[in-house]
């Protein structure tokens, strides 16, 4: 096997072992939610993310404090306060309110957000088919959270409300960083709005934290919190990075699409999480639309 068969092996069993990590974890952060509470939790996030981005900026010898030119440090300040807080608010209190199947599903919405917001924002034209996919997402979506709206249950409809405005608000971010990420690089821009961040998210959950009984939580509830914050979020998303430039974004994202049946049945063996009919074929819905914005094939433009 040539050297470049081996690479694109190991790039691949890193994306596959990505999948079930990330699949899995979010039925072990709603734990440490419930544990520390979702306040405690992002008190504790907070720091040790802090820590991690300057360790990696250091390590990759860039500047702790971002070097950017005038007209660049308003869109940073958007980006962290769109990406780094509110995406990342929203996301903790939806995942602990709602369910990690439905979590992980509607997180899975993100092409499809980004393509609206791109239509919406800057007129972007969008293809048949991505207009047919988009609609097919969103109906998915509907009829999943169907059950829940009827049975008026409030608790889990907020949390999925909680989740697609998280994900429309990282399609957002992710807009807005990109001519950033294109000129300083990925990591750096990161890292830069994690720090700009911080004290914004400490002062929001400083009063959660003095109340969270850090002392008196088991081993098993600090492991799910290291695993949440560090093995699928800092470190997991820094091997993404990796699997993508070896085997191309085009290849790699497909893999995507794995995560919610892998949060779902980690959740239905783990915390019993229930399935029925109308939510399977919700779901199956909303993936297909989100995979037929991707990658279904257009037709050749006419000759001018």
């Amino acid at each position: 096997m040539s050297d470049g068969a081996a690479l694109q092996r190991r790039a691949l069993g890193a994306g596959l072992l990505l999948v079930l990590l990330w699949g899995a974890a979010f039925t072990i952060q709603k734990a440490a939610y419930a544990a520390m509470g979702p306040g405690g939790f992002l008190f504790g996030r907070s720091a040790v993310m802090t820590l991690c981005a300057v360790l990696l900026l250091l390590w990759r010898r860039s500047p702790l404090w971002p070097r950017l030119g005038a007209g660049e440090w308003p869109v940073l300040l958007r980006c962290m306060l769109v990406g780094p807080v509110l995406h990342i608010l929203l996301i903790t209190y939806g995942i602990h309110w709602s369910t990690p199947f439905s979590g992980a599903l509607i997180m899975a919405l993100g092409p499809v957000c980004t393509l609206v917001l791109l239509r919406v924002l800057r007129g972007t034209r969008l293809q048949r088919h991505q207009v047919i996919g988009v609609a097919m997402a969103f109906c998915g979506v509907l009829l999943f959270m169907s059950q829940k709206l009827l049975a008026a249950d409030l608790r889990a409809s907020g949390g999925d409300l909680m989740m697609l405005g998280a994900t429309v608000v990282f399609s957002l971010y992710t807009i807005w960083v990109t001519p950033l990420v294109a000129r300083h690089g990925g990591a750096e821009v990161m890292c830069w709005a994690t720090l700009l961040a911080t004290p914004l998210m400490l002062a929001l959950t400083t009063a959660a934290a003095w109340q969270a009984p850090y002392l008196a939580l088991e081993p098993a509830i600090w492991t799910a919190f290291l695993w949440t914050v560090l093995v699928s979020g800092f470190f997991g998303w820094i091997l993404w990075g990796w699997v993508n430039a070896v085997r191309g974004v085009a290849r790699t994202a497909p893999l995507l699409y794995l995560v919610p049946p892998v949060a779902g049945v980690v959740a239905w063996l783990t915390v019993g999480e229930a399935y029925t009919g109308t939510k399977l074929l919700g779901a199956a819905l909303a993936l297909a639309g989100v995979a037929w914005t991707q990658f279904a094939p257009v037709p050749p433009a006419p000759p001018a």
